[in-house]
Parts: C-alpha cells; sequence; structure tokens
C-alpha cells in the first residue's frame, strides 16, 4: 500500500540517490541510511503482513471448515504457510517484483502505467490491461477496509481470552479505536510516525520470542519445514484442504504492500527488514503457534494469546492493538496515495487534497476519501463482529490483486524488458497458478463474507469506468466543435481587439480548440491581454516528471504562448510553481499581473449514444461535485476569472 507516513525515510532515500549520481558520503552515514530506511519499513511496509499471526490459525482450524485439529493436520498447515511465505513474498514480491518498477516507484498503479506504455494505445491488450489495473486497484481499496477492521478486531478479541465476560465489550472497544483513528488523520503521521518502526520492531521480537518458546517445548513442529508436509497435507485432506487454503492466504496479506513502498524506501531496504526481521519472525511465530496447539490443542479458539500463558494476555492485548494501528495506518495512508494517483489517471474526479506536512510531499489527507472508509469500516465491524467472520472477506480481496499484479507483470517482462517468451511464462506462470489456486479457494467463502469486497469493487469500479468514459465523451463532444487555435489567431490579428495590460492564461485540454473562456472575454469584454498563455496539462504514464522538464514553451506569435505542463502521476500539482520554471524559457510571471481564466464545464446528459441514462446521471452528479480546476492545480483563488459552459454526453 502506498504509505504516506514517509517524513524521515524519503528524504533519507533522496540522500542515496545523490549518492548513486556522484555524490559522495561516508560509510558510517551509507550504514546509517540503511539502517533508518530499513527501521522505517518495518513499520510502514510491514505492519498488515506482521499482524497476520493474530487471526490465521484460528480461522484455518474454524469447524465450518471441517478441518480437524491433529498432529499431521497442524504441520502440513504450518509447512503451508512457511512455504507460502517463502514462495510468494520472498519469491514473487521480494525477488520478482521489486525489479518491476516504474521509475523507482511501485504498486498497481504504476504497474499498470507501466505495463500500458509497454504497448501502444492502439494494441489489443491496451483497454483489457487498464480494466485489470482498474480491478485490482478497486480490490486494493475492498483490502484496504477491511485490514482496519480484522486487525482490530483480532487484537482486542485478546480480551475474550482473559475473560470470557468481556467479549461484549470487542465490538464496541474496536468501534472506538477505529473512530480515533480516523480522526486524527487530518492532523498527519509526523508526530507518531517515527514511533512506527521502534513498536513494530518491538512487536516481531515479540512474535519471534513466543515462537522460540514453544518450539523449544515441542520441536515436533520443526518438520513443517520440509515442503514434502505441506504436499501430504493437501493429499491426504483434497477438497477440505482446499477449502483451508482460502484462509491459509491470511498469512500472506499485506504482500502487496512492500511492492506499493518501494518508492518511498527502496528495494534494499524493504529486502533487508524482511529476510532479517520480519520474516524470521513470522517463521517462527507460526511454528510456534503449531507447537502450542500439538500440546495443547484446546487453545484453538485463539492460541496467539495462549503462547506465553495467562499473565500475557493483557501486555499482548495492548502491545497487539498498538500494531494493529499501525498495520491500519499504513492502509489508511495508502488509500490516500491511490486515490490521488487515480485522481491523476483520469479515473476519479478531482478531490480535496490536504497536505499534512511542511517537508514531505507523501503525506496528504482526502477528507471524502478518510470519512467514506470510515462508514464502510464500521459497517464492515458491526455487519461481521469478528475477525473470524471477515477473514473469508478477506482473502478474495488479497488474492484478486495478487492475480492482477502478476498477470500485469508478465507483459511487462514480455512487452517492455523484451524477455523471451518462454522465461516469461516461466517467470510469472509458476505464480499465476498459486494465485489462482489461492483465489479459487477464496471464492469458496463468496457467501460466508467474499460477497463484501466483491461488492466494493463493483462500486468502486463502476465509479472509475464511468467517470473514464465521461470524460472521453467530454472530450469528443469538445473536439466536435473545436475551432484550430493556429487558424483562429490568424484570423483573429487580421483586425486585432484591443490589447491591455498583463497577462491572461486560459486553460485547455488536450487536443482542445480554442478555449471557451477565450472566446467569452472576447464576445463580452471586446478585448486581448497583451500577453496571452494557452495552458495545457498533460499527465504521463510515470510517477514522476524531473522539474526541468515539467514545462515547454512555444510561441504562437503576436506575443502569444502555448504552455505544455507535464505531470507524473504521483506528481504534486502546482501551475504557480512550474510557471517559474518558464522563466530558464524567457518567459517570467509576476502573479499580481496574472490573470487565469477557467471556462467552468456544466454537463447534460442528453439521450442517445454515449452511456447509459443512470451512468450519465451518475456521471454528471460526480462532475458537478468535483473539485475545481482552479483549487486542484493550486492557482490563486484572487486571480481566477471562471466563465461557464454546457457540455452535452
Amino acid at each position: 500500500m502506498n504509505s504516506a507516513c514517509l517524513f524521515r525515510a524519503r528524504a533519507l532515500w533522496c540522500n542515496a540517490a545523490k549518492q548513486q549520481s556522484g555524490a559522495t558520503l561516508t560509510s558510517e552515514h551509507k550504514k546509517s541510511s540503511l539502517v533508518a530506511l530499513t527501521l522505517a519499513a518495518v513499520g510502514i511496509v510491514y505492519g498488515d503482513i506482521g499482524t497476520s499471526p493474530l487471526y490465521t490459525l484460528k480461522t484455518i482450524f474454524d469447524p465450518q471448515h471441517g478441518l480437524q485439529l491433529s498432529t499431521a493436520n497442524l504441520i502440513g498447515v504450518i509447512s503451508l504457510i512457511f512455504w507460502g511465505l517463502t514462495m510468494i513474498v520472498s519469491l514473487k514480491y521480494v525477488s520478482l517484483m521489486l525489479r518491476a518498477d516504474n521509475r523507482g516507484e511501485g504498486g498497481i498503479m504504476a504497474l499498470m502505467a507501466l505495463a500500458l506504455n509497454s504497448v501502444t494505445t492502439h494494441s489489443r491488450f491496451y483497454f483489457p490491461l487498464m480494466v485489470l489495473g482498474v480491478l485490482g486497484a478497486t480490490m486494493f481499496y475492498g483490502d484496504s477496509v477491511i485490514t482496519p477492521a480484522i486487525s482490530v478486531l483480532g487484537a482486542i478479541e485478546g480480551l475474550e481470552v482473559a475473560a470470557p465476560s468481556l467479549a461484549r465489550y470487542v465490538v464496541p472497544l474496536t468501534i472506538v479505536v477505529l473512530v480515533a483513528l480516523y480522526s486524527v488523520q487530518r492532523r498527519g503521521t509526523a508526530g507518531i510516525g517515527r514511533w512506527f518502526g521502534p513498536v513494530m520492531v518491538i512487536w516481531f521480537i515479540a512474535l519471534a520470542v513466543m515462537g522460540v518458546h514453544n518450539i523449544v517445548a515441542q520441536p515436533a513442529i520443526l518438520d513443517a519445514l520440509n515442503p514434502l508436509r505441506a504436499l501430504q497435507f493437501m493429499i491426504a485432506n483434497r477438497y477440505i484442504a482446499f477449502v483451508a487454503l482460502g484462509a491459509v492466504v491470511l498469512a500472506f496479506t499485506g504482500a502487496e504492500a512492500l511492492y506499493a513502498d518501494m518508492g518511498h524506501f527502496g528495494k534494499r531496504p524493504i529486502r533487508v527488514a524482511w529476510f532479517m526481521i520480519t520474516f524470521p519472525a513470522l517463521a517462527l511465530n507460526y511454528l510456534g503457534q503449531g507447537a502450542l496447539l500439538i500440546a495443547h490443542p484446546n487453545f484453538i479458539g485463539n492460541p496467539f494469546f495462549h503462547q506465553l500463558g495467562a499473565w500475557s494476555i493483557f501486555p499482548l492485548v495492548l502491545l497487539s492493538t498498538m500494531a494493529t494501528v499501525i498495520a491500519s495506518q499504513a492502509t489508511i495512508s495508502g488509500t490516500f496515495s491511490m486515490t490521488k494517483q487515480a485522481i491523476a489517471l483520469g479515473l476519479l474526479p478531482r478531490m480535496r487534497v490536504l497536505h499534512t506536512s511542511e517537508s514531505e510531499i507523501g503525506q496528504i489527507y482526502i477528507p471524502a476519501v478518510n470519512w467514506l472508509q470510515l462508514i464502510v469500516v464500521l459497517v464492515a465491524v458491526i455487519g461481521f463482529g469478528s475477525s473470524d467472520n471477515l477473514a473469508g472477506a478477506y482473502g478474495i480481496a488479497v488474492t484478486a490483486t495478487m492475480l492482477c499484479t502478476t498477470i500485469l507483470t508478465f507483459f511487462v517482462t514480455r512487452y517492455r524488458w523484451h524477455l523471451p517468451l518462454a522465461l516469461c511464462i516461466g517467470a510469472t506462470g509458476f505464480f499465476i497458478v498459486l494465485d489462482v489456486m489461492l483465489f479459487s479457494a477464496s471464492t469458496l467463502k463468496l457467501l460466508h463474507g467474499g460477497w463484501f469486497p466483491l461488492l466494493l469493487a463493483t462500486i468502486l469500479f463502476t465509479t472509475m469506468m464511468t467517470w473514464k468514459r465521461g470524460r472521453q465523451l467530454v472530450f469528443e463532444n469538445l473536439q466536435k466543435h473545436a475551432i484550430p487555435l493556429d487558424d483562429f489567431l490568424q484570423s483573429l490579428f487580421v483586425a486585432p481587439p484591443a490589447r491591455v495590460y498583463g497577462t491572461a492564461i486560459f486553460l485547455r485540454g488536450e487536443s482542445d480548440g480554442v478555449p471557451h473562456a477565450l472566446l467569452h472575454n472576447l464576445s463580452h469584454n471586446k478585448v486581448l491581454h497583451e500577453r496571452v498563455v494557452f495552458l495545457t496539462v498533460h499527465i504521463r504514464e510515470v510517477p514522476y516528471v524531473a522539474p526541468e522538464e515539467q514545462a515547454q514553451v512555444t510561441a504562437l506569435g503576436h506575443n502569444c504562448f502555448q504552455v505544455n505542463v507535464y505531470y507524473g502521476f504521483k506528481d504534486e500539482p502546482d501551475i504557480p510553481r512550474v510557471l517559474q520554471q518558464c522563466a530558464q524559457h524567457g518567459m517570467e510571471f509576476e502573479m499580481m499581473e496574472t490573470s487565469f481564466f477557467i471556462a467552468r464545464q456544466t454537463v447534460i446528459s442528453t439521450p442517445g449514444t454515449g452511456m447509459a441514462p443512470w451512468r450519465e446521471h451518475f456521471f454528471v452528479a460526480m462532475s458537478r461535485n468535483a473539485r475545481g480546476a482552479a483549487d486542484y492545480y493550486q492557482i490563486p483563488s484572487n486571480r481566477v476569472i471562471e466563465l461557464g459552459t454546457q457540455v452535452e454526453i
């Protein structure tokens, strides 16, 4: 997930990038940077997968699955988890996916943009790849809703172990924690974010210590390290084992986060954090829980909180609640980041985006997304009531995103890296088989919670595709009535209008003709400013565009200019800042002498071709509530003149 609480990590990573480009740093500084980045990665990247031991084993052996709790089955399940972590996380994500970076950035949106860049817009694969990327993104949103709900529920359910009479307080306490968490999002995480890494390190140390304690008591569980035990388990239990596989996937939730956060930390710190801290701690704890259940099968109701005895339950509840809040914070921040990228790629309407840090551009807060997500999370907590009930919903969201990621990776390796077909199939085919198996097993829970993320994904997918199609229809309508700019200027200056002091900047879309705002201004005011600039914003399918490449100026004659502004989908749009860069092209702007003319489009649904009537009305509603262009591009409000125009679709 594309977390935003990275105030120190990002600065350190920038220093590392400067070092690679020629700056000289001492070996001590290099070592310090790696340690700091690794610590930050432990706190942000691995919070989700790190809290999976809270609920994974008790869900696998839920009586509803029909899997008998026996020593052979325990060893088989732990073997599945261990080798699943090895193959899916260590091999697929840490070894393969971290190589598929889009100029250093990762995540489903960055991967989709990379895959789309690998084929032409006229390719038969272009639209399916876009749909696949959008589908993966919508499933990520489902994951980001379920993670806070299941994680915090799983932590607070430890109270039931200490005192069964406290069971009725689990859901209310979960609601209190979640409401408090979402309420402080507007303040950002700069104040508490520095503690994320240390707290999660303590968490992983606790996992490892508990695991070793129980392994020593029952070393027979080490037989699970033999991959044949996983295979024997699947063969012996067949269908029941396949059903249980849908719960085993809970041990791999959060694997997508290490890929999504690659741009914030870099590959090496993420790999070091996984192999040195996270993987050993998780493996030891799952082995330890298996050993505990061999000796005490009656603890299957919640084995995690029984690992050290009754004295440790309340401290573990406190520590696990802190860990799950950190894991939830990472998914919430990732949702904000994903939404911002979707807006830039034209998949969602513009929304209000607030920055919560003066030093870290990635720390953002989107009020609409924050409160909508909280509502859905609370619905999940109240509706499902326990982490066991939410487990079925979790599996589908996670495995669907994994499958989409793997398929997109095939197109990147084949059409971007131009690797041999056999190698591409070999590199991704094995993981596609694994993903299909896990997804298929998860779909068995469709009626037991699996419908929930699918419903969320359907709503979001419909929203994104409706917005994208609606914008396309608006563009086609504008193109139909567009007046070529060059021809217009040539005829305009045959008998030029009076020109007034100052600079007028007219925003125009890509491939648009004469801006409607210019036509309205000439029609009503009969004047033209002494310098006229036509400004067009282009979003490239890359994360970032270098500042020196963001502005291009073309002279059109008669002191008129076309300024093309280029942003990546993770860049922060800031028109006044990019106009300052025009000085290197011989154009300087004084804001108090510059007026921005923007045509505010009012979209009207009309019968005929286009979308279904309900989709057109939905698009019109979104369009009317979208954030204004001036606000989104950070144009000073006192320098903006808005002129209305109607567009039929």
